[in-house]
């Protein structure tokens, strides 16, 4: 069995050699075959000299460099078609996910059968206010909005089989949710594993409170695709013939209001009721248009890449560049 770690990062040039020998020696110490995925999403300072100094000395070592920031999300995408192990694993580069985890994932995966394994930040060292009760408001909203019963669904650290991040597709600001993304493609056996949280050593975080905002629009946004990706015509459709209800009442009681009971009142024109049933009317029939339109979108729907690629090391393809 061969295992693939594949780590997005940015500018973490101090944190790197440390990790890649931390890393290592847990591996040779459990005789594992495995390969090592850097994946440098534009990084300013020298994290990817480091990245080609640690490839020069082990071939286990590759990496891939973005020519800017893309994300976290565009990272895992590039390392997960890159990754040709058996067992893939995800963890961060700023040292505060511990490698020794990795082996007990590995076997619960390999014996007990689960298609992805994902770490649980039971106790956390990062700040109470600005990371700790947010992570939990937001693991509580994405536990109800999903179905996936995990305490840590942003948490780096992850095991999975090969055929689970063959079959997913991680865009936008996605990577909060591969668990979710992993249960609507099919792969429903999904477990959770307390592993130990480390204090930042180097650096500072790279996500800001914008990823408050980020993360509540993405979660209205996956569950907008678990519950209709492959049907929108269902919500939309459904949206429409009520707003058509709604307009054809208020249609239907103006006509039997004019015509027998106050022929002689005010024109239609002038009262409330006109303007409401018109513009349910114009709504249903915007509702229905987003629904066939999003109809057209799933059937016709391209892969397009949306990173682009500098440089890449030992991963045994010809060079690429892909565009945003």
């Amino acid at each position: 069995m061969k295992l693939s770690i594949v780590i997005p990062l940015l500018n973490e040039e101090e944190s790197l050699e440390e990790l890649y020998h931390w890393i290592a020696s847990v591996m040779q110490s459990n005789d594992f075959v495995y390969e090592l995925i850097f994946i440098d999403d534009g990084s300013t300072d020298n994290s990817w000299k480091v990245i080609e100094s640690l490839a020069a000395t082990d071939p286990a070592v590759k990496g891939i460099r973005f020519l800017k920031n893309f994300g976290k999300s565009q990272a895992l995408h590039a390392g997960f078609k890159a990754a040709g192990g058996d067992v893939v694993i995800t963890m961060d580069a700023d040292l505060q996910d511990n490698p020794e985890e990795i082996p007990a994932m590995v076997n619960r995966i390999r014996e007990e059968g689960y298609d992805m394994v994902s770490g649980w930040k039971k106790k956390r060292y990062d700040s109470i206010l600005m990371k700790n009760l947010p992570s939990k408001l937001f693991n509580w909203a994405a536990r109800k909005t999903s179905g996936v019963r995990l305490h840590d669904f942003n948490c780096g650290l992850k095991a999975f089989r090969k055929e689970v991040i063959k079959n997913i597709e991680v865009s936008g600001e996605m990577h909060r949710y591969i668990p979710v993304l992993a249960k609507n493609a099919g792969f429903s056996k999904i477990g959770e594993q307390i592993v130990q949280h480390q204090a930042r050593k180097y650096g500072k975080t790279k996500f800001g409170a914008e990823r408050f905002i980020n993360g509540f629009l993405d979660l209205i946004t996956i569950w907008f695709v678990s519950k209709f990706g492959k049907r929108p015509m269902h919500l939309f459709g459904a949206l429409g013939v009520l707003m058509f209800i709604i307009g054809s009442g208020f249609t239907l009681y103006l006509g039997i209001d004019k015509l027998f009971l106050n022929p002689f009142g005010r024109l239609l024109t002038e009262r409330p009721q006109f303007f409401v049933a018109l513009t349910s009317t114009i709504i249903g029939t915007q509702f229905f248009l987003a629904g066939f339109l999003g109809e057209i979108l799933v059937r016709s729907r391209r892969q397009e890449g949306r990173y682009s690629i500098s440089g890449e090391i030992n991963l045994h393809k010809p060079k690429k560049e892909y565009s945003s």
